[in-house]
């Protein structure tokens, strides 16, 4: 092969290259001149770094990706991969690859998680990845499997679809073939939060959690789409005492959403009301937490028991 070859798989992988990769292009010797002179740095067992500096964030991918393909090439999975799809706000400090569950266990560099699967379908690979990755839809439930918390694992997936990455469309068929995924209830939960369609929230009636810790009925409640058209549960409102509640399925990271939204915050402050913000998972998961928060505000603003 030619040198330019070797020069565009270089670029391909970001200056990353692992030792098989590169006999086919260089006989051993010079492989280890580039080592020796500098040229390269051996960065784990091999694997190699064409260049003399520190390792940005897309090479250590790709660095975590040919170690734990043994010298091949691992997927990114849950949130290394929805990095290396675009999504904003996920961890980039550990770096997550899948391996086969029978795959012998070997070292891999600082900061790399390994996580055994049977097997990946070739529908939720994305090999045009770089480095190689899962697909939308898999890599949000694995990263909603992997995170730390049932808050975590909700988030993620709520900006998963908030940044529009995935579609409801997208998660069905994907949750029909994990069916042993960890949080599957959880995760199944937050995607028709975050998708709108379960109206999960109506069904809950806030109003039923009120009578339960004996705080007065809210007026009324109102399902509104916001300007990205998802249905939000807003103007759950103690109309004697001026205070909202507003119930979410989704969380905004987009500044038009975002900005939309604070507009109306504003409104309602200057209207001297009082106004809070609960995602849908903690009013179904936590809703004493939730009440308590609503007796303070209605107390607040002049409710008696």
């Amino acid at each position: 092969m030619s040198p330019a070859d070797l020069d565009f798989l270089l670029f391909l992988q970001d200056g990353v290259i692992s030792r098989r990769q590169a006999l086919r292009h260089l006989t051993e010797k010079a492989v280890r001149h580039r080592i020796v002179s500098g040229r390269w740095q051996a960065i784990h067992r091999g694997i190699y770094l064409a260049s003399g500096g520190p390792m940005t964030v897309p090479q250590r991918r790709w660095v975590a990706t040919l170690a734990a393909g043994d010298g091949r090439m691992a997927l990114l999975g849950g949130p290394s991969a929805l990095a290396v799809l675009g999504m904003r706000g996920v961890d980039t400090q550990r770096i997550h690859v899948l391996i086969g569950a029978s795959r012998q266990h070997r070292q891999l560099p600082p900061g790399v998680v390994a996580h055994r699967t049977r097997r990946v379908p070739i529908e939720d690979q994305h090999r045009m990845g770089r480095p190689p990755c899962t697909m939308p839809a898999r890599s949000l439930v694995d990263a909603a499997q992997w995170a730390r918390s049932d808050r975590d694992a909700a988030a993620i997936i709520a900006a998963g679809f908030q940044q529009r990455l995935v579609a409801a469309v997208d998660m069905a068929p994907v949750l029909e073939r994990m069916t042993h995924v960890k949080r599957r209830p959880l995760i199944v939960e937050a995607v028709a939060d975050a998708a709108g369609g379960a109206e999960s929230i109506a069904e809950m009636d806030f109003a039923r959690l009120c009578r339960h810790h004996r705080l007065p009925e809210p007026s009324r409640q109102v399902a509104r789409l916001d300007p990205a058209g998802r249905r939000r549960y807003r103007d759950v409102y103690f109309e004697p005492w001026r205070v909202h509640v507003e119930i979410d399925g989704a969380q905004h990271l987009e500044v038009a959403s975002w900005y939309a939204d604070m507009r109306h915050h504003n409104e309602i402050a200057i209207a001297g009301e009082i106004l809070l913000r609960f995602p849908a998972w903690i009013v179904r998961h936590k809703p004493d937490e939730v009440m308590a928060q609503v007796r303070a505000a209605l107390l607040a603003a002049g409710w008696t028991r």
